[in-house]
Formats: C-alpha cells, sequence, structure tokens
C-alpha cells in the first residue's frame, strides 16, 4: 500500500466519541463506503493482496464484513459465505455463542456453505476489536472441515494484543492501524 493510498483511507473514517458506550471511540466506516475513492482503493488493495492466492470462499462477518467480503469475492470470482448473528439464516445452521465488547452473541453459518471439504477460505470484517467474532467464526469454519488462509480487517484498533491472539489460528492481515 503506497502512503497515499493509506492517507486516503484514514482520511475517509470518522471517529465517533462514546458511541455505542461512553468511552468508546468508534471508527465509522460508512464514509469510507460513500466516498468513492477510498472504497475503490481499499478495494484494489484487498484485491492485490488476494487476486494470486488460492481461495475458494470469502467469508464475511456480519454485518460490515458483508460490504467488503461480498465485494471481494465478486473481484476474484469466488464464493460468497456469510456469518450471521442467531435466527438470520434460513436453512440448517451451526450456531457458536461468543463473547465480545458489550456482551454476548451468537454466530451461524450454513451447513452447506462450503460446496466440498477442505475448502479454502478467507474471514473477512470491519474492525479486529476483541476478537470474539472473529474466533468464533474461525470455529464455526474448522466444524464445517474448511481451512482459513487469514484473517483480514479494515481497521485493527490494537486492543490487548488480538492481532497476536488471531495469528495463532490463521495468519492475520489488517488494512489500517489506528
Amino acid at each position: 500500500m503506497t502512503k497515499n493510498e493509506k492517507q486516503i483511507l484514514h482520511n475517509s473514517i470518522t471517529d465517533v466519541a462514546d458511541f455505542p458506550k461512553k468511552g468508546i471511540v468508534f471508527k465509522d466506516i460508512t464514509t469510507m463506503l460513500n466516498d468513492k475513492v477510498a472504497y475503490k482503493t481499499l478495494m484494489n488493495i484487498l484485491y492485490k493482496r488476494y487476486e494470486n492466492l488460492d481461495i475458494d470462499y470469502v467469508v464475511g462477518l456480519d454485518a460490515r464484513g458483508f460490504i467488503f467480503g461480498g465485494a471481494l469475492a465478486h473481484r476474484l470470482n469466488i464464493g460468497f459465505v456469510p456469518i450471521r448473528k442467531k435466527g438470520k439464516l434460513p436453512q440448517e445452521t451451526i450456531s457458536l455463542k461468543y463473547s465480545l465488547e458489550y456482551g454476548e452473541n451468537e454466530l451461524q453459518i450454513h451447513k452447506n456453505a462450503f460446496k466440498h471439504k477442505k475448502a479454502k477460505v478467507l474471514i473477512v470484517d470491519d474492525l479486529c476489536a476483541t476478537g470474539g467474532t472473529a474466533k468464533a467464526a474461525y470455529e464455526l469454519i474448522k466444524k464445517l472441515d474448511a481451512n482459513l488462509i487469514e484473517f483480514c480487517f479494515v481497521i485493527d484498533i490494537n486492543l490487548d494484543n488480538v492481532k497476536e491472539q488471531l495469528s495463532k489460528l490463521a495468519p492475520v492481515f489488517c488494512v489500517l492501524d489506528m
């Protein structure tokens, strides 16, 4: 990533103080999404990183991971698989409860998400924060006998060495550190 690309991305993200609760500075990526230059810059960076890797599916995490993951899967000409919060998927699923910064949640994936065993997948999400969602997604993928190639995050907010913890499961790539 060039210095100019990095600056474009940094400038497109808005900090929102005290959201969703007092003391938290939320990194709002909606301003990146509505900036056509910034969004295209990001998607070009991601495409260049993954275009020559042997990946079968991009897995997007509910909900902002869908925005980047779906677009990346399209550019790579591979399948996209959503991992959703409980009760949002219509077919038979497997589930996993996990802890996150603001409480507890549960993720689900369709049992038939991957068309073959040992599928090679990339997990994409917007933030590397507590790691709870990413770890839960990793466990769901493993239960379906797929292999995680890498965790990909748009922003690493550098909490409690989460990136280092996740790297024990699979490589971790973060576009921006904040």
